[in-house]
């Protein structure tokens, strides 16, 4: 059976159709005639309008056209912001009960890093499983060890600092010393998340000693927001 016709998607060597390719060619063709009909016939309309009419047209009615394209333009990006912040406090309702009702480890850190990326990494509107959320990260901190998870440690290391978990600041503290970089730069954008003031000494040498310049760069930024 030849694959092109098979009910899942096109192989990336299966030719599109020839009759789908002339119907778009010609479509394209007909768009841009189209197009240059137009162009052509406002400008032959144009150069036969008397001054005053001209005049008109610029001084009164492209002021009022243009005014309510852009009023349109504002009525139309509104009520699309509108929809997406729904459609995101739904999806968000969701993914809580979710979380709630998770029971693997893995699964619960899963949707708590995919809650608080849909959140725009703000803890507005998680107040009611913060504190689940902190016991899961620190969880998966904890147990996340060797080369292959240290980018899983750092993740939940990070996202501690927007839920802004105090508790774990002393944690976060000794992340600085991690062995890997990206762990202990995760724990300055942490620590710097919560303006941990605690910390302010501590990243202060950070910035200067580490070795890695993302480190360095965030522990600079930590601290300038502690200032």
């Amino acid at each position: 059976m030849n694959s092109c016709n098979h009910i899942t998607p096109p192989k990336p060597d299966c030719p599109i159709p020839r009759s789908i390719a002339n119907h778009r060619g010609q479509a394209n063709i007909t768009s841009v005639l189209l197009l240059l009909i137009v162009i052509v016939g406002s400008v032959w309309t144009w150069n036969h309008l008397d001054f005053d009419t001209q005049d008109f047209i610029i001084d009164e009615v492209l002021p009022i056209v243009f005014l309510c394209f852009v009023a349109t333009l504002g009525i139309w990006l509104s009520i699309r912001n509108f929809k997406r912040s729904k459609n995101k406090l739904k999806r968000r309702d969701v993914l809580i009960e979710r979380f709630k009702q998770e029971k693997s480890p893995r699964k619960r850190f899963d949707l708590a890093i995919e809650l608080i990326e849909l959140n725009n990494y703000k803890p507005d509107g998680l107040e009611s499983i913060s504190k689940d959320i902190a016991e899961v990260l620190i969880h998966t901190f904890k147990r996340s060890l060797g080369d292959k998870q240290h980018r899983i440690k750092g993740m939940a290391a990070s996202h501690l600092g927007v839920i802004q978990h105090r508790e774990s600041v002393p944690l976060l503290m000794k992340a600085l010393e991690d062995d890997f970089a990206y762990v202990r730069s995760s724990a300055a954008l942490a620590l710097g998340r919560m303006r941990a003031t605690e910390a302010k000494a501590k990243l202060e040498y950070t910035m200067k000693e580490d070795w890695d310049q993302t480190v360095r760069s965030r522990s600079r930024e930590a601290v300038e927001r502690m200032s």
